[in-house]
Parts: C-alpha cells; sequence; structure tokens
C-alpha cells in the first residue's frame, strides 16, 4: 500500500490488509477526546489541529495509547487542519503546509516508537508469533470542520457553495497529505453526496495513487446528514478505483447496522464503521450532549459481533471513545476468532508489522 501502487487495486490491497489483520482491523478512536484527557485546551476553532503547533508530544502519546490497546489504523490529527485555518491564524502558507505535513509524520514516529518497542518486547525471539500490521491513515476533514459551525453534521453549505468550490479547497491540502507519505488517505465525517464527488473528481485528476476512503456521517440511519440517500453516496465512493473502502464515522451506534446493509447494497468494497458515543454535538455552545437511544461503552462493544456479521471490515471509534473502548473492540473481535480456533489471550496483542 501507499505511493505509486496500482489505482485499480485499492479495494484488493484494503482486503489484503484486513485478511492480514485477522479478518476485521481495528481502527483508533477520538484523537480530540483523549487529548483534552492528557491536558490540552481545544477551544479553539482548529480544534485537534491546534495542538500540531502547541502539543505535538500529545498528539504521539495519543497514537501510542491506541496501538498499545489494539488499533491497526491511527488517524493523523489533520480532521481539522487546513492551509485556510492556519493561515486565518496568521501562520504562513509554507508553515501552514508544514504542520499538515507534520501530522502524518507524528503518526508515523508513533508507530516506528510501537515496532521498536514490540522488537525488544515478548514477541522479539518468536519468530512464528503473528505480527498486527499498522497502517497511518491521513484524515482528511470536510468543509463543514473548516467552518467550525456543524455543518459536517447537517450538510448544508448553501447555495454559493459548489463542487468546485468544495475542489477549490481541498486541493492543496490533498496533494500535501499525500506527499508526506501516509498509507491512506481518509475523507471523513462526509456530510452529502456533493463532497463525495469532489474528492473522487480530486483523487483523479491529482493522481492520487494512496487507497482512500470515505466515510459518512448519518442522523437517521437511511441518509447522509444531508439528506442524501447513503445508497447515492455510497456509490460515487464504488465508482472510483482510487476509493479503497466506504462507510460511516461520527453516527449514532444504533444507527450503524442499518446502515452496513444499505452500503453492501451498492458496493463490495470493504465496509468501514467508526461512531461516536451516541451523544449529540451541539454546534452553537461546541458541547456534546446525551441523546435518547445513546449507547454506553458497553452497549457500542456489545453491537461489534453485530456489525461485522452484518459486512463491516474495520471498526473503530470516533468522537467520545477512547483507548478503552478501543481495546474492547479489538477484545470482541479476537473473542469471535478464538470461537474458531484462537488463543483466548487478550492481555497481549500481536507484534507490529510496518507496512
Amino acid at each position: 500500500m501507499g505511493r505509486g501502487g496500482d489505482v485499480d487495486g485499492a479495494a484488493g490491497a484494503l482486503r489484503r490488509f484486513v485478511r492480514e489483520a485477522g479478518g476485521c482491523a481495528v481502527v483508533d478512536g477520538g484523537l480530540a477526546t483523549e487529548l483534552e484527557a492528557h491536558g490540552a485546551d481545544l477551544h479553539d476553532e482548529l480544534w485537534s489541529a491546534s495542538c500540531l503547533v502547541s502539543a505535538p508530544h500529545l498528539i504521539r502519546k495519543v497514537h501510542l495509547d491506541y496501538l498499545d490497546t489494539g488499533a491497526n489504523i491511527i488517524t493523523s490529527a489533520s480532521y481539522q487542519a487546513t492551509i485556510q485555518g492556519f493561515q486565518a491564524r496568521g501562520l504562513s502558507r509554507e508553515r501552514s503546509e508544514a504542520l499538515l505535513r507534520r501530522s502524518v509524520h507524528i503518526a508515523q514516529e508513533a508507530r516506528a516508537i510501537f515496532a521498536e518497542g514490540w522488537s525488544k518486547g515478548p514477541y522479539a525471539n518468536h519468530r512464528s508469533s503473528p505480527r498486527r500490521p499498522v497502517l497511518v491513515a491521513a484524515s482528511i476533514g470536510s468543509y463543514g470542520a473548516y467552518l467550525a459551525d456543524g455543518s459536517e453534521y447537517t450538510g448544508d453549505y448553501g447555495i454559493s457553495v459548489t463542487k468546485e468550490t468544495l475542489k477549490s479547497f481541498h486541493r492543496r491540502r490533498l496533494q500535501v497529505l499525500a506527499d508526506a507519505g501516509p498509507d491512506l488517505i481518509a475523507f471523513e465525517t462526509i456530510p452529502n453526496k456533493l463532497e463525495a464527488q469532489a474528492y473522487a473528481e480530486l483523487l483523479e485528476e491529482n493522481d492520487v495513487r494512496i487507497p482512500a476512503w470515505f466515510s459518512f456521517t448519518s442522523k437517521d440511519g437511511h441518509s447522509a446528514a444531508s439528506g442524501d440517500p447513503i445508497t447515492e453516496c455510497a456509490a460515487v465512493a464504488d465508482a472510483c478505483a482510487r476509493v479503497g473502502a466506504v462507510g460511516v464515522n461520527c453516527t449514532a451506534p444504533r444507527l450503524v447496522h442499518g446502515l452496513i446493509l444499505s452500503i453492501r447494497k451498492v458496493t463490495s468494497k470493504p465496509v468501514v464503521v467508526y461512531p461516536n458515543s451516541g451523544e449529540t454535538y451541539v454546534a452553537e455552545t461546541k458541547e456534546w450532549v446525551e441523546s435518547e437511544g445513546g449507547a454506553s461503552e458497553t452497549d457500542f462493544v456489545s453491537c461489534v459481533g453485530k456489525w461485522r456479521q452484518a459486512g463491516a471490515a474495520l471498526v473503530g471509534g470516533c468522537c467520545r471513545t477512547s483507548p478503552a473502548t478501543v481495546r474492547a473492540i479489538s477484545w470482541a473481535l479476537r473473542e469471535s476468532d478464538d470461537a474458531v480456533g484462537g488463543d483466548g489471550d487478550r492481555d497481549d496483542f500481536p507484534a507490529v508489522a510496518v507496512l
């Protein structure tokens, strides 16, 4: 996987990765949630991306925490990092682009540190021990994430925002992140079909040869946040050879099963799901509040087997989830494997294999 690959093989590359991960890969959890837990002040329109300037060591620490609890994919701190957003804070274009690259490099550094630790750990002399593959995904948040007004949960950008507007906004950011050398490009919290179309065209026009995934957000279990049918959104991803997986993120856990089934009606590509905790984001106060039908961590994790059975190939968490959630997801997936002959040891994870 990575730069220079066969663009027609994006889905195949992700399928091979999922097989190497044991049949279902584990995606990390909420980044901002953990940064705040470590003392970061994220009351900033740059949100977690502000730590690229002020506290890169905390980002590295969170990546390592997720690796320690079983993640196969760690996601860069670039969800709300944009050239336009950094420049609005007075940073030069060159500095802004350097911070985008830094987001990928921090995740790569964390992976290298984790791999080095395992090479000297209990599996060092066990050639036959299983090796856990780990990939770095460069996160690209939607246009609504840049606006910081909650519109990634509505898809209402206004009639003045066209597909060309979105392409112009994302183009250079995509180029910079791709050139930083991630293994994946994660287009996250996509609220409408229009932005998915913009991303697909940018991948083709920029000849990006790194496998991508498209993950949408939904409020009703049938449509993207904007009201566009999830099947139509997923079909955009299916039609783009450079997209290797499609799914949903930052969506209530109770909605995920039905969304998986709908997505699988229009694509055979791997399905990625990483829901939030089930709470609702209030844009006016920039807070998460309890909502009807929300899920506790236990309820969240109890759904993992059902999601996998429905066809999910990559499972993790989004906002308000933690390394504890990811550990529980890892355990739940391993319990499924144990049922068909695993060793049942839940305390140790297999050694990392850097791809």
